[in-house]
């Protein structure tokens, strides 16, 4: 299998696996309001409590010719030949993933099952295909290399080194992925991305959480003394950045992905408060609303990745600043209240009790 990069790689029926869900409901919107692909899209989600088909709904009736959701788990491996068979499947861009790292320390076992063997189905479907097959594009983390100290930046040459359930599950999946390569040469690429925000967030992750919780006048949980430092990607950058790597990466390679937007925690935490102060201008001072909570066992210290490879190889760079990224997304969620409310289910408002209290 060459590793020469390939310029516009064609395909027409692309299976999206966790479709419903945050990062994978943004890059369907992406592929036919922002892209030049003209073919079908299978949309595979089990629609776990992070799942919503309500993210979908002016796609599934805008561009019903072309788009597909069958609710399926990406475990049942009969389930999913059908689906491979049926759509005659040349392309898998995977998102399915159990990905909050505080359920991986509660219940890591979900986590072994659908980010380990949900991606082994998947490759092991792909390569029994391989007559139609195009590409298999694996959607991973920045946090399997583990925590970086004060100076420095993950590359896609650093040694994994991860430290909770889901991104040591996460590793176990990137390196399968690349021994199908190595080993059957199955058209594969692979990204590693930092933190991701925006619109169709669940609002278990640190900005919908705590924008939600600022609106409603509740605490906003802090881990420890909130000067963690994650790098953060808007997430309409990171669909451009993967259909790029799709169409154009290099075979067999990975690609980190990258926002040049390297903040701590407590201070995302305050321009939320601030912002809202300024939008609502209802004399609430929501910064007191702060409150510092027992720190998450293994909490990695920093992540920010280097992502020169992209920018090198494909032209892609972020085009959204953190600032502008934030207050679309903050718009975002003030303009979707029947969204807000929907989530909202028992087992969210469950598990938050949990949680935090």
């Amino acid at each position: 299998m060459t590793k020469d990069k390939i310029r516009d790689r064609l395909f027409n029926n692309l299976m999206v696996t966790g479709g419903c869900g945050f990062i994978g409901s943004n890059f369907i919107h992406y592929l036919f309001k922002s892209s030049n692909y003209k073919g079908k899209v299978i949309n595979v989600d089990k629609l776990t409590y992070a799942g919503n088909l309500q993210n979908l709904e002016d796609i599934a009736s805008d561009y019903d010719q072309r788009y597909v959701f069958e609710k399926v788990d990406i475990c049942d491996a009969k389930k999913m030949e059908n689906i491979f068979s049926k759509y005659q499947i040349d392309a898998v861009c995977h998102f399915a993933a159990e990905s909050h790292v505080d359920r991986s320390i509660k219940t890591p076992e979900n986590f072994i099952q659908t980010n380990i063997v949900g991606t082994f189905n998947l490759l092991e479907l792909s390569k029994s295909h391989r007559d139609l097959f195009k590409i298999f594009h694996h959607v991973s983390t920045d946090e399997v290399y583990g925590s970086l100290g004060p100076e420095g930046y993950f590359s896609e040459n650093t040694p994994y080194r991860p430290n909770s359930p889901y991104s040591a599950s996460k590793a176990a999946s990137d390196h399968l992925v690349r021994a199908y390569f190595k080993t059957f040469g199955l058209p594969i690429t692979v990204s590693n991305c930092s933190n991701n925000y925006g619109a169709y967030q669940f609002p278990e992750k640190l900005i919908p959480l705590i924008i939600l919780n600022a609106l409603e006048g509740k605490q906003l949980p802090v881990y420890g003394d909130g000067k963690n430092i994650r790098d953060w990607l808007y997430v309409g950058d990171h669909c451009e950045a993967i259909w790029k790597i799709m169409v154009s990466g290099r075979l067999g390679e990975t690609y980190n992905i990258g926002g040049s937007a390297e903040m701590e925690n407590i201070l995302i935490v305050e321009m939320i408060c601030d912002m809202l102060d300024e939008i609502k201008r209802d004399g609430k001072k929501r910064r007191e609303l702060i409150t510092f909570v027992q720190d998450r066992p293994g909490h990695d210290r920093r992540y920010a990745v280097d992502f020169s490879k992209i920018q090198k190889e494909l032209d892609w760079f972020p085009k959204e600043s953190f600032k502008t990224g934030l207050q679309k997304t903050i718009e975002w969620y003030l303009n979707r209240p029947d969204w807000v409310e929907n989530v909202k289910t028992g087992s969210y408002m469950a598990w938050v009790k949990e949680q935090y209290g």
